[in-house]
């Protein structure tokens, strides 16, 4: 048994369509412990989501996993049935999910969408149900709880949709929250509450968060470690510092160089990362990102790089450190 709470290794994992096999995931392994947040960023189309649904049990056919393994809190996820998911899913795993408009039951109330999750995974009855229903909308900021547990989804305002996600995710205060991109459709000032209050809930509930994200401000504030995708595969992972302080890839340079920084004593443009991303139909066999990438090597097209360690929660898959070993090993025997 895996001493992670999430451990992922070598996933594959493909969708089979008319046109082809569309290979989402390629060997992404990643760890999650206890009580840890972990950031992963990369443009759209990198695996991001798609990783985290596996975790949950809910790719969407014609997807599957085609290889490696995908462990949580003891359970092989890629050898559950359905009726076993169903039990750990909204119980030890929870998602808030991008749009709450589309991810809430227009047809019922909020109160008995959160009650739902709460009377199939414990053995409350209906009346202490409602009564956790409410201290839930209370714990997520919600005023008036009583009264908006009556009321329906398009009753609420955007901001509080999403609190009312977190508060059905946090239902049976599971051990795993996945955040995925849960402020996309938010003003800026009801993003940073919605940060803010997962953070609190996660100190509170003392749960692990995986943040899914574009914006790598918020993973900067948030996060303790960070994971880079790009094409499927995690190309760089390391702490928040080593991420923003020492990076070792160059797509993840490139994310970097794209954001814009106040503490820059002039003004400067920002850099685009030129082209553009990778055919999963047809993945390259090399390094994904070598189509784009400035200081791309020959060897970077044929085949795919290694990972380098920098320590032992820092590693890069990039020919370029290879090249850098290689050398400083040179120089020290010499």
């Amino acid at each position: 048994m895996s001493e992670h709470l999430v451990d992922i290794k070598n996933e594959r994992l493909s969708f089979f369509t008319p046109a082809g096999e569309v290979k989402a995931l390629n060997d992404v392994s990643l760890y999650l412990e206890d009580g840890e947040v972990l950031g992963i960023v990369g443009e759209s189309g990198s695996g991001k989501s798609v990783t985290s649904y596996s975790i949950m049990g809910i790719t969407a056919d014609p997807g599957r996993i085609i290889g490696g393994t995908v462990e949580f809190n003891g359970h092989h996820i890629e050898k559950l049935s359905e009726k076993e998911m169903r039990k750990i899913r909204g119980k030890e795993v929870s998602m808030i999910f991008q749009d709450p408009m589309t991810s809430l039951n227009p047809v019922y109330t909020i109160g008995n969408q959160i009650e739902e999750a709460i009377l199939l995974h414990t053995d409350k009855s209906k009346a202490e149900a409602r009564e956790r229903a409410v201290e839930l909308l209370r714990l997520v900021g919600i005023n008036e709880p009583e009264k908006r547990i009556k009321q329906y989804p398009h009753e609420l305002s955007g901001g509080m949709r999403q609190r009312v996600m977190i508060a059905i995710a946090l239902a049976c205060e599971p051990k795993l929250l996945i955040a995925d991109e849960p402020t996309t459709a938010l003003d800026v000032t009801i993003q940073a509450q919605i940060l803010e209050l997962i953070m609190e809930l996660k100190e509170k509930l003392g749960m692990a968060v995986i943040l899914i994200t574009h914006d790598l401000g918020i993973v900067s504030s948030m996060c303790d470690r960070i994971a880079v995708m790009y094409a499927g595969k995690v190309i760089e992972c390391g702490s928040t510092d080593d991420i923003f302080y020492t990076p070792k890839h160059e797509y993840t340079r490139g994310l970097l160089r794209s954001v814009p920084r106040l503490d820059e004593k002039e003004s400067q443009r920002l850099v685009a990362i030129e082209g553009t991303p990778v055919d999963m139909l047809n993945p390259p066999a090399g390094c994904p990102f070598a189509p784009r990438c400035p200081k791309c090597m020959k060897i970077c097209l044929r085949e795919m790089p290694p990972y380098t360690y920098f320590s032992d929660i820092h590693y890069s898959a990039c020919w370029l450190n290879q090249k850098e070993e290689f050398e400083n090993a040179g120089k020290e025997e010499s």
